[in-house]
């Protein structure tokens, strides 16, 4: 990613991403909205939890220390009865446009456009705000599209009952008037054996007031990002901790489809569509891949409809007395924010039913058995906890320790070790559960064993399949926890559909267990994913090693043809996987950048991240050995799981494993020469392995 901040030109060629995250990171979310299929938009509020970024250090006096111990006593009690208002409570403080009353704690509510008067609460205009900017106050700046921004406010953490418990441990009190910022670096501090207190005094901490006599905050947006200011402040660790954010969605905002299945004339749904913006038309948010965060999100739609989200519980909905239900999920593992997702639709899904194994029809929204607390989420059904003294302690075929930041993590639990079928479901409209039952549910159990032998742990707890309605863009898009699906796939033999679910399934982890660290990586994603959806679906048809030789063999021949021609027919730009070359990773001092080519219209068409980053893969195998190489992608995952990664960490730690490359005349810099930095197809990949095999009119000095 190069370095720039300027606002840029949305019609132009890249894609900017402005969160400044050198200043500040978002580290947990907390959504609370509410699909609106009348007038096609999601409104309510979004609560970020905040860390400085680096240099944002204090010194304290021992006047501040005892100025503390006065701040820590008014700290209140633990109230077990602590809850948020109902959502009829809601509505009449909603009706009243009291918002920042200094309410008790949940007494914040779900807000919509109607709410406010044209020009929003603490918001200005541009000249407004570039004069206001002369006084060097602290900007916070968020990626940001197509929203309407109603009102920012802070959060009075240190009102919420119980928070005195974070600061047991502590050696001294906060300093005089940090009592909020001590609680809240005590809050994301906590391990991950604690997360489920953690996300309870987040969920608490989301509902409670702003500060006594606090204005609302200043914000102003452009075409691309949220900007935020709390006047006199000018450092990042002198900004608030926590903020709420009040927005609705716009109905043409690309980060969500607002379509209608084919069940009926008037049944309407809406997902993440896998747009180049990701979700920023979605929610105020750091896009930076570097941004890794958890959230939790309670979302409501009408009662006939399941809300399916990119979280790690199977959220039982709660029924409400406005005719809404309400679903409640989260995620304990830290991930960019552009692998949030969600789907709110009338899907039904298909079960194998017990015993006889024939297929039966449920009600999505009745299904599951886990346990579920009073707001509909489910903290206890991923036993995150079990087994704690195996922590670090991994045993079998996945020995090694984690080297990510610390959350609760499968990698360390016997359990997920032996894992071989993650639990799962498959949703679609009812139009195609017939087709459903009969292509792709059967073959799911068989793919994820497949990846379990080939990849070792599942990364993520279950999968839900999602069959998308008619005008899905994209074959497949995998997110944590879910994947969509395009109906084509239903129309095709059986190898189109199971090829398609292993390519979705290895992207748990290559793509999102493993993501890139900058965007124009998309090969270490999309190629590896590509690469192993041929072994995995091999592996689904138990095929001998000379079928599955011969299989893969043809594959390849037409992934060559279908590489050749889209590289006659493009741009040479567009056909390098690493545009920004030695440049990679590399962002401005505020950590705002750019991603080369995200808005061309040509690109989201192209197949090149796909197919020249699995030749690539292809042509390394060739040195190792086919085996050699799927243990090499084993243990890889085992060190890099839980991280973000460049080409060269890849390409390096395989150079180190097998030195005998080396010795042959294999070098990170040979590669990025003829592999990543340059267009067309490279020479050696010709000469070596498919000049004469494959493409005998193509001779060894002829580029593409």
């Amino acid at each position: 990613m190069q370095s720039g901040e300027a606002n840029l030109d949305p019609n132009k060629d890249d894609l900017p991403l402005r969160a400044n995250t050198n200043h500040m990171l978002v580290k947990h979310y907390v959504l609370d909205l509410e699909v609106h299929f009348d007038r096609k938009t999601i409104s309510g509020n979004i609560v970020l939890f905040l860390e400085p970024g680096k240099g944002a250090l204090a010194e304290s006096s021992d006047a501040d220390l005892e100025l503390g111990k006065a701040e820590l006593e008014e700290i209140p009690e633990a109230d077990p009865s602590y809850t948020s208002l109902s959502s009829s409570e809601q509505s009449n403080l909603e009706a009243q446009h009291q918002f920042c009353l200094n309410e008790p704690a949940g007494s914040q509510t779900a807000a919509t456009v109607e709410n406010y008067d044209d020009k929003q609460v603490g918001e200005h205009d541009t000249e407004s705000w570039e004069e206001e900017a002369t006084c060097k106050d602290f900007t916070l700046v968020l990626d940001c599209c197509d929203l309407t921004v109603l009102k920012v406010e802070e959060v009075d953490v240190a009102s919420v009952p119980g928070m005195k418990v974070l600061l047991n441990d502590c050696e001294q009190p906060p300093q005089a008037g940090r009592l909020s910022f001590t609680l809240v670096e005590r809050l994301l501090a906590l391990s991950s054996a604690r997360w489920q207190e953690q996300h309870d005094f987040y969920r608490q901490c989301s509902t409670a007031p702003c500060p006594r006599g606090a204005a609302p905050l200043s914000f102003h947006t452009d075409s691309w990002s949220l900007q935020l200011r709390k006047r006199g402040l000018h450092s990042p660790h002198d900004f608030p901790r926590v903020l709420r954010i009040w927005y609705e969605t716009q109905p043409t905002g690309a980060s969500v489809r607002w379509t209608r299945t084919q069940d009926g004339r008037l049944v309407c749904c809406v997902y993440t569509m896998g747009s180049p913006i990701n979700n920023r038309a979605l929610f105020p948010c750091q896009e930076p891949p570097v941004a890794m965060s958890t959230w939790q999100a309670t979302l409501r739609a009408p009662s006939l409809n399941t809300a399916l989200l990119s979280g790690e519980n199977q959220a039982v909905p709660v029924q409400e007395d406005s005719g809404l239900s309400r679903w409640t999920y989260y995620v304990t593992m830290p991930m960019p924010a552009s692998t949030f997702t969600l789907a709110v639709g009338q899907w039904q899904e298909a079960r194998v039913k017990p015993l006889t194994g024939a297929h039966v029809l449920t009600e999505p929204h009745n299904s599951g058995s886990e346990a579920s607390t009073s707001d509909g989420s489910s903290l206890d059904k991923v036993d995150h906890s079990a087994d704690q003294s195996s922590q670090g302690a991994p045993a079998g075929g996945d020995e090694g320790t984690c080297s990510h930041m610390d959350y609760p993590c499968r990698y360390t639990l016997d359990q997920a070790r032996r894992e071989a079928v993650i639990p799962h479901r498959v949703f679609s409209p009812a139009s195609l559960l017939q087709q459903v039952e009969a292509k792709v549910l059967p073959l799911l159990p068989a793919c994820l064993a497949a990846a379990h032998i080939v990849l070792g742990v599942h990364p993520f707890s279950h999968l839900d399949v999602l069959i998308v309605p008619s005008g899905f863009s994209s074959l497949g898009m995998a997110s944590p926890h879910i994947a969509f699906l395009s109906q084509s796939v239903l129309a095709g033999p059986r190898d189109l559909s199971g090829a398609r679910l292993c390519h979705e399934i290895a992207h748990a982890w290559f793509g999102l267990a493993i993501g890139a660290r900058d965007w124009t990586e998309e090969w270490i994603s999309e190629g590896f994913a590509t690469f192993l959806e041929d072994v995995l679906w091999a592996k689904v048809q138990k095929l001998s090693q000379g079928e599955e030789e011969e299989r893969l063999h043809l594959r390849a021949l037409l992934r060559w043809r279908r590489l050749h021609d889209e590289l006659q027919n493009s741009e040479q730009e567009l056909q390098i996987l690493r545009p920004h070359k030695e440049s990679t990773g590399v962002v401005s001092e505020s950590g705002a950048s750019t991603v080369k080519h995200g808005l061309n219209p040509d690109k989201p068409f192209m197949q090149v991240h796909y197919l020249k980053g699995y030749f690539l893969l292809k042509f390394l195998a060739g040195f190792t050995g086919h085996e050699q190489f799927l243990a090499f992608l084993r243990l890889f995952v085992r060190t890099y799981h839980g991280q973000l990664v460049l080409s060269q960490d890849f390409l390096q730690m395989l150079l180190d494993h097998f030195p005998d490359m080396k010795r042959r005349g294999l070098s990170l810099r040979g590669i990025y020469a003829d592999w990543l930095d340059a267009p067309g197809i490279p020479k050696c990949l010709i000469t070596m392995w498919l000049g004469s095999m494959l493409c005998p009119s193509l001779s060894p000095s002829e580029s593409v």
